[in-house]
């Protein structure tokens, strides 16, 4: 879980600025995306505001700047025990006169958990806090524009800081926007209660990405990002001991705590993953916009040096089905195949000879994934802008099959957020 984690966090740092620059985009019509998501390809153009409208004869005003602020809570929960509570505040302000635009977000992770990895080291339960920051800020005040964004995470015994800058240029009357970018993120691992000085280890990351997006029609746009991902570092998990058997034993997939530790020798090496891994993906996203709805479609594939190939095919649709009211079901497959040194049963050589390369992560083992859920928006605010104030609930489900591994064959997780946004 906290690699899991502090991996958004370097995810974030770039998300921030990719949104702030799609937004700009003209043609699709908006439909209140996922908060968290890196592109916002159905958020409406941003619109130059005159500097006064006419109001009865006189001349009043207008709102030179847009402010929007927006708190969360989330959820996590699955048949392993493990439990999140993700508390969460954000906020933004922007000129779009002047083209530029900043926004912030904050959140803290209660994590508890009783999970079989845990339990199968004889620990207790596992409780901890993760506190995490985002900052972004955009300049785009004609055709070109840049955006800087910084995250960090902390937590006892994990720390992770990450930045990026992405440009964008605009070409072909707007309909056509070319994305570069880089990112960099730094984090080090270590114990609780053990000082980093004493005990550590550090994990650099150099991201590069490039992309564009394309305005098709007014209703439709089509964007495609290429990413790389240049780790180095050791991100082995300090507390994870892999179980070692003598040549010839045989383990049931999905065997039991019990099962395992009369099977097993007594040695119980830590976990031992390579020190450096690159990372590549593509993503080919679409967003629709009908005369009352929104259809947004992504794909992702992604390979790795550790011997990782992926997809994930992920479908959302949203309603406008009053002019207070959308709600839309999503959808999202994933599937992989397992790093190179994947072993359910990791064996003990001639002369105590430990394999180098060893896990007991079942994210890095073979294992599809299936999701649904949805989505409801409800505005709050004035007749004459209803989703001033908007209140939301998204809710999540996923099963998981894992197809090569001790102790777990089939997790469910559910993942839920209620957010209020809102336009001041």
């Amino acid at each position: 879980m906290r690699l899991q984690l502090n991996a958004g966090v370097a995810r974030a740092a770039s998300a921030i600025a990719m949104g702030s620059l799609l937004v700009g985009l003209a043609g699709v019509a908006h439909a209140q995306p996922p908060s968290t998501e890196p592109a916002s390809a159905d958020a409406p153009a941003a619109a130059p505001v005159p500097p006064a409208v006419a109001v009865e004869g006189a001349v009043a005003p207008a709102r030179r700047y847009t402010v929007r602020a927006s708190s969360e809570v989330g959820g996590y929960a699955d048949t392993d025990h493990v439990f999140v509570v993700t508390p969460t505040v954000a906020g933004s302000v922007a000129d779009p006169v002047a083209g530029w635009s900043v926004d912030g977000r904050y959140l803290v992770d209660v994590v508890s958990a009783a999970s079989v990895d845990i339990v199968s080291t004889a620990s207790r339960r596992w409780e901890e806090v993760r506190h995490a920051g985002t900052l972004g800020g955009t300049y785009k005040p004609g055709t070109f524009g840049v955006s800087v964004s910084g995250a960090g995470s902390f937590e006892p015994d994990y720390t992770s800081l990450a930045g990026g800058v992405l440009l964008a240029q605009d070409v072909l009357d707007k309909r056509l926007t070319v994305l570069a970018g880089y990112d960099y993120g730094h984090d080090v691992a270590g114990r609780t209660g053990t000082p980093f000085s004493v005990f550590s280890h550090a994990i650099d990351r150099h991201g590069v990405k490039g992309g564009a997006s394309l305005v098709m029609s007014r209703s439709t746009l089509v964007t495609a990002l290429v990413d790389a991902v240049f780790e180095s570092g050791d991100s082995s998990k300090p507390y994870r001991y892999i179980p070692m058997f003598a040549p010839g034993t045989e383990v049931a997939r999905g065997a039991s705590i019990d099962t395992v530790n009369a099977l097993r020798l007594a040695e119980r090496p830590l976990e031992q993953l390579p020190l450096s891994r690159d990372r590549y993906a593509l993503t080919l996203r679409l967003a629709h916009r009908f005369s009352a709805s929104t259809l947004r479609l992504e794909e992702r594939l992604y390979h790795d040096t550790w011997g990782i190939d992926a997809t994930s095919t992920d479908a959302r649709f949203v309603v406008d089905v009053a002019p207070r009211l959308q709600l839309g079901p999503h959808a999202r497959v994933h599937a992989q195949t397992p790093v190179d040194f994947w072993q359910r049963v990791y064996v003990v050589g001639p002369g105590y000879d430990f394999p180098a390369l060893r896990t007991g992560d079942r994210e890095l083992g073979p294992l599809v994934n299936l999701t649904a859920g949805g989505t409801l928006r409800v505005g709050l605010g004035p007749s004459d802008a209803p989703r001033r104030w908007l209140l939301g609930l998204d809710v999540n489900v996923t099963s998981t099959q894992y197809l090569d591994d001790l102790y777990v064959t089939h997790r469910v997780s559910a993942v839920s957020a209620i957010t209020l946004e809102a336009e001041l």
